[in-house]
């Protein structure tokens, strides 16, 4: 396959799942402020979703003020920002169209498709309401494009870039939201375990789509301990760190079969996903999860570079 058509492909499925994601963000930010009075604001929630999604440098030199409106132009509509879900769609529409007769016909009309329906929704105007529904579309549509690829593509190397680049967006994803859930949304004032940690937690794994997940493995109250067990190490769960990992070093491996070669992005992926292996939740804590998330994210985004310079370029 020629690099320039792998980039495509790995970047197609980056986007799209960038666009899941920060929809998901925006959902959980929208249920965070939604919060009785009782449970005590924090201020912090707009902020925090600029936070997750990795671009507070960029807002803030556009917004004084990270508040509803302000956060969502930035990350729902904006052409400014190059990761706004519009933004997304129209790059992830592009690398698709640009490698169409790598895609099946349903893939195709699920990107292209969402495309034109999204000159339809005009930002500004939108009531909380409307926007809710806004944001369950985008998810939609991730799904309709993952979906497709899963049940109509052959299972070959424009595969394998598709699910790589897929995986490797969503660690980082999930990686920031634990880190900024434990920096950026619990006040100092408020109890770890308490009323409001709990209900942000629970609305966490909720917009991850982990929270029957978590009730199915643990059976017990939800546990900032046992929410980031199940967000960073356990095998089963798709969104999990270490289920990510899995999924990059098989498809990887499946590269490096099919090509005759081995080369960095094999090394750091097995090592990284052999350090999760290895790795108890209790250790982290111990540590710190700030600074495990720090060091991981680092070396995610050395294998990043290492699968563009093997594969992309």
């Amino acid at each position: 396959m020629l690099s320039r058509t792998a980039d495509n492909l790995f970047w197609t499925a980056r986007y799209v799942e960038r666009a899941d994601f920060l929809a998901r963000i925006l959902d959980a930010t929208l249920r965070l402020t939604s919060l009785p009075s009782s449970y005590g604001a924090t201020g912090t929630e707009w902020e925090s979703a600029v936070a997750t999604a990795g671009v507070a440098g960029a807002f803030h030199m556009r917004y004084d003020t990270a508040n509803e409106f302000t956060v969502r132009e930035f990350l729902a509509f904006s052409p400014d920002n190059a990761s706004s879900i519009r933004s997304c769609l129209a790059v992830a529409r592009a690398n698709a169209r640009a490698v169409r007769t790598a895609l099946t016909v349903e893939m195709w009309e699920a990107i292209n498709d969402a495309w034109h329906e999204l000159q339809r929704f005009d930002g500004k105007s939108m009531q909380r309401e409307d926007f809710t529904r806004f944001l369950d579309w985008v998810k939609a549509v991730a799904l309709a494009f993952d979906g497709s690829a899963s049940r109509t593509m052959l299972r070959n190397d424009a595969y394998w870039f598709l699910r790589v680049g897929s995986a490797l967006e969503r660690a980082d994803n999930t990686a920031r939201i634990l880190d900024v859930k434990y920096h950026v949304l619990l006040p100092a004032t408020e109890q770890v375990g308490g009323s409001l940690d709990y209900f942000q937690w629970t609305t966490i794994l909720r917009e991850v789509s982990a929270l029957t997940a978590y009730r199915w493995v643990y059976r017990e109250a939800v546990k900032p301990w046992l929410v980031a067990d199940l967000l960073i190490l356990n095998r089963q769960m798709p969104r999990s760190l270490t289920y990510c990992y899995d999924s990059i070093v098989g498809h990887l491996d499946l590269m490096a079969d099919a090509y005759g070669r081995r080369g960095t992005s094999q090394r750091l992926a097995g090592a990284a996903l052999g350090r999760l292996t290895n790795t108890r939740i209790e250790d982290i804590f111990q540590s710190g999860l700030h600074e495990f998330i720090t060091a991981f994210l680092a070396e995610h985004n050395r294998l990043g570079a290492a699968i563009a310079d093997q594969y992309l370029s």
